[in-house]
Formats: C-alpha cells, sequence, structure tokens
C-alpha cells in the first residue's frame, strides 16, 4: 500500500493518501506522544499576549487550532487534506473563534499581509519534495506575518529517524536501500526528513532570524514504552526533565520533532 502511495505524483492526491495510512487524528493521543504538542504549547506561549491573531497553517486535525481557539484566541487554520478539514470542523463550537480553510501551504492568497502575530507551520515542511516549494512556503509564512511577530517552524530529524526506525521498528533497517549508506540521507518517503543543519540553512536563506532551536518530542518515541507506562507523577517529572533538555544544543539532534522558532530580518 505505501508502495502505491509513492507513485502518485500529485503532491495533494499523495498527501491525502498518506494520511488515509496513518491515522492523525490519534497521533498525539499517548503520554510520549503528547510530549510533542506540550513542549510546543509552552514555546508558542512563551511569546503569545492576549489579542493576538494565531495562523496555523497545515493544521492537520487542528490540535493547536482548537487548543488557542478554545482559550480565547482568534485562530485561522488552513489545511490541505479533506479529510481532516472536516474532523476539525466537526470540533468547532460556536464560543470559538476559528476560522477554517482548505489550501495549500505553497499558496495562502486568501490572507492578507502581514496579518498574523504567530504563524505556525508544523505539517507542509514534512510534505514538499521540492526544495522551490519549501521555500515558497517559507515565502508565504514570512507574508502574512507581521514584522514583529514569530514563525513556528516544525521538521522531521533525518538522524533521529534512523535511530527510532533501527531501535523501535525495524532491527534490519541499517540493512536497507532507504538512506545513503555514506552520508546517511534518508529517502524523502513517506516524509521529508531534515538534519539539524538543513533546517538551519532552508530559514537562514529565507532571510529569517532563529530565536531558538528545540527538541520537541527528544526521547519520546525511542522510549515510550517506558513513557507511556509512567504514572502521573513519573510523567510530571518526566516531562520537566525534558523541559530541561530541550532547548540544550547538546540534546537537539536526540528528537524526532524539531522546532525553530524565527523572526523577520531587518534588512528584509
Amino acid at each position: 500500500m505505501m508502495e502505491d502511495v509513492f507513485k502518485i505524483k500529485n503532491e495533494e492526491d499523495r498527501v491525502s493518501a498518506l494520511y488515509d495510512i496513518f491515522d492523525e487524528s490519534t497521533r498525539l493521543s499517548t503520554k510520549a506522544t503528547q510530549i510533542e504538542f506540550l513542549t510546543t504549547i509552552r514555546q508558542i506561549e512563551k511569546h503569545l499576549k492576549p489579542g493576538m491573531k494565531i495562523l496555523d497553517l497545515g493544521a492537520g486535525t487542528g490540535e493547536y487550532s482548537l487548543y488557542f481557539a478554545r482559550n480565547g484566541f482568534e485562530v485561522t487554520a488552513i489545511e490541505l487534506v479533506e479529510k481532516h478539514v472536516m474532523q476539525i470542523k466537526e470540533k468547532i463550537n460556536s464560543e470559538m473563534s476559528l476560522q477554517l480553510f482548505k489550501g495549500n501551504a505553497i499558496d495562502i492568497s486568501m490572507i492578507e499581509d502581514k496579518s498574523y502575530d504567530i504563524v505556525l507551520c508544523f505539517r507542509p515542511l514534512y510534505h514538499l519534495v521540492k526544495i522551490e516549494d519549501r521555500m515558497k512556503c517559507i515565502e508565504e509564512v514570512k507574508r502574512v506575518c507581521k514584522d514583529n511577530g514569530k514563525m513556528f517552524f516544525a521538521f522531521i530529524s533525518n538522524d533521529m529517524v534512523i535511530l527510532t526506525e533501527t531501535m523501535c521498528y525495524n532491527s534490519g533497517f541499517l540493512n536497507g536501500d532507504t538512506y545513503n549508506h555514506e552520508n546517511f540521507k534518508l529517502v524523502d518517503f513517506p516524509f521529508v526528513f531534515h538534519t539539524v543543519e538543513d533546517c538551519r540553512k532552508l530559514l537562514r536563506d529565507s532571510n529569517l532570524v532563529i530565536n531558538s532551536e528545540v527538541a520537541a518530542d527528544g526521547l519520546s518515541e525511542l522510549l515510550a514504552d517506558k513513557i507511556n507506562n509512567m504514572d502521573d507523577e513519573s510523567y510530571r517529572l518526566w516531562l520537566n526533565y525534558h523541559y530541561y533538555c530541550c532547548e540544550k544544543p547538546e540534546f537537539l539532534g536526540a528528537s524526532n520533532h524539531l522546532l525553530f522558532i524565527t523572526e523577520k530580518s531587518t534588512l528584509d
């Protein structure tokens, strides 16, 4: 089935088919996977003030959009996959200020220039295979963000995925052909993978200033069984330890998901 997805050339059709296999609505449902969500929320809230407007570009099934809308913020969500759009729509209530669009991250022309204080770009860079499309996506994020706003970008870590695949899912992974055996670059399927330095280069080439680099989920996938079996107090203490480590440069590569907080350059 996964091989059939690989053959689909149209990007929207390919991404939609991929999420017929991966259930995004349950991805953040365990103690281990919640660490990514809780860490990301914590980082966003460092920059969030009452009255700020949030754009969630590539909103998935709406975890972040719904969280901030429930907390009184004006949110706009844009999502490519029709199934996900419908799942978000089902959860919106009349008390939320949540506007929802189906759209592609490389063209959000329905959004006015410099109209959001916080722009979240958490899934598009997982799927845009062409470097020029990734650059277009980032340019759109910059365009709609206010000059003093913050832009949050998420990436899947090339190097950590090799470790978790080998230790958690496929002990023969290193014998396979899904990565370059000399430089360890993964084949960009079913997702697009970036090293830490790839992330930095992409953002700097887009003339963005990197404020923070965060190991969003750290060792959570590698240690998922142990974390999921923790009692509530042990989990709280583990979260505190993770928060302590996640912004240390020496821990950044040891995470399946990477989070970069950026702002516009004054030279832009």
